[in-house]
């Protein structure tokens, strides 16, 4: 299966593995290797250029992982950050009762409360899927990571499940720092904890994971508008609404107007989509937007619309990243629990700012990466990625276990190192050393032989079509910054 081919490489070249390893892994808890550390870095790199740019006024901050207890009160997650959760009456395994029954039966129940997935699960007769046993009633359970602060444990705190509070609680700092100005970005990429009831789908779903979110504060009288909208007006983007059964390419300017979404989310969905297809280099047919009903979204969304990447190794269309407006009530509850005025001022119109909320899994578009960029061909295994995303941009060969081209090869490798992330390979067959290559997506290989000492000639591998071209030893840079870089 793909699934295990790609774990394999994953394993086996250095790209991820389960953490404590040693003593057994824990479920929902993995680490990344030398390159997958590269590859997720590089996807962060990208967002970090590609959404930070789009305003003079969007910037990243860094907030901490431990909040304490009034943080997710005034967010509302201690009473609503919640997953359905029933046991087996026979060996006491628990299970996310909403995955036991799609599993079952095929059918998305993130809509239902716990009394109609328990009448689903007793209808169906679906029954614990360790030992056949009954199940039992559904109920609410909290995700979040509690924890004692301090050495007398007397202040509760709690690992955060979402990078986004981090923006929100520094919302009043960051906008008297940042001159009053609106619309206001603060992005943050870190870490995140959230105490999932049954951890699947390999690496998909974790306890312990990466986001990369940007909170955009803004006036909710100008959701109508973006004054770059002329821009992307003509940008079709692959959308599934909730009033089609099939993918269809609509538009900016036509789905604005057609479901009345105001032009400040529509624009910000041609730029997510551009990051995709553009930058990441995802194939059209493999990328949607879904629209959420009112059932399934967060009930502060006004909006929501999730970005979904088609994958083999999973299934089909899954949630990579979302879009959300989040109206005022993220800054509302914390003006309400920490007393502190969060409202704004702008030439004497007073109000609480509304958010749009662009969210990414990290190592969900990790994931897929690996899943949509594995090829599998008769003599070798490669990732396709875009050079851009690849881990290793060129790798560097002495054709033969020589001296003088070894010396050479070496001085070429420490060149380039100062421009991309470069390898040194001399071990084994220049055809053994290629595969192994291609088998981690180098999109690039220099081979060094008895030419470029002699006659100042190099050769250029292209992983994908494999062919191979001599330059000058003195274009080596120029070519490759024109191959890696595009330009």
């Amino acid at each position: 299966m793909k699934v295990d081919e790609i774990m394999d490489i994953a394993l086996r070249r250095g790209f991820i593995f389960p953490a404590s390893e040693i003593y057994g892994g824990v479920s929902g808890f993995w680490e990344y290797g030398h390159l997958g550390t590269l590859l997720k870095r590089n996807w962060e790199d990208a967002w970090r250029k590609h959404f930070l740019g789009l305003d003079n006024n969007y910037y990243e901050i860094s907030t901490t992982n431990i909040m304490p207890k009034p943080v997710f009160e005034g967010s509302g997650h201690l009473k609503n950050f919640n997953d359905p959760l029933t046991s087996c009456l026979k060996c006491n395994q628990r299970f996310r009762a909403d995955d036991l029954i799609q599993d079952a039966i095929g059918r998305n129940v993130e809509e239902l409360t716990p009394e109609e997935m328990f009448e689903l699960i007793k209808g169906e007769g679906i029954v614990c899927p360790k030992c056949k046993g009954e199940l039992g009633e559904v109920n609410w359970f909290n995700m979040m990571f509690d924890l004692n602060i301090g050495a007398a444990g007397g202040l509760t705190g709690y690992l955060r499940p979402e990078t986004a509070q981090g923006s929100f609680v520094s919302f009043k700092r960051m906008y008297e720092v940042l001159r009053n100005r609106m619309p206001m970005g603060l992005a943050i990429l870190g870490r995140v904890y959230r105490n999932e009831i049954s951890p699947r789908q390999g690496f998909f779903r974790l306890r312990e994971f990466n986001q990369a979110e940007l909170q955009i504060f803004f006036d909710p009288d100008n959701l109508g508008v973006h004054e770059e909208f002329d821009m992307v007006a003509d940008c079709m983007l692959r959308v599934k609404p909730l009033d089609s059964e099939e993918n269809i390419e609509m538009s900016c300017k036509e789905l604005s107007e057609k479901y009345d979404i105001g032009q400040f989310y529509v624009y910000h969905m041609a730029k997510i989509q551009e990051f995709y297809m553009d930058i990441i280099g995802i194939p059209k047919e493999k990328f949607r937007f879904r629209e959420l009903s009112e059932k399934e979204r967060a009930f502060y969304n006004k909006l929501h619309w999730d970005i979904e990447v088609d994958m083999e190794t999973l299934g089909g269309f899954k949630e990579v990243a979302g879009i959300h407006y989040r109206t005022d009530h993220d800054l509302s509850g914390h003006l309400n629990m920490s007393k502190q005025n969060l409202q704004v001022n702008i030439e004497g119109k007073k109000f609480v700012p509304h958010v749009l909320e662009l969210s990414f899994g990290v190592d969900r578009n990790f994931w897929a990466l690996l899943d949509l960029f594995y090829v599998k061909e008769e003599e070798r295994t490669l990732f396709r990625f875009n050079p851009s995303m690849a881990p290793i941009k060129v790798a560097v060969f002495p054709l033969l276990n020589k001296p003088a081209l070894k010396e050479k090869a070496m001085e070429i490798y420490k060149d380039l190192r100062n421009l991309f992330q470069t390898d040194y390979d001399r071990g084994g067959s220049i055809g053994r050393r290629y595969r192994r290559q291609d088998e981690v997506g180098t999109p690039f290989g220099v081979t060094v032989d008895f030419d470029t000492v002699e006659k100042g000639q190099i050769t250029i591998r292209d992983r994908d079509t494999m062919e191979q071209v001599t330059v000058p030893v003195e274009d080596i840079k120029k070519e490759l910054v024109e191959r890696v870089l595009g330009v």
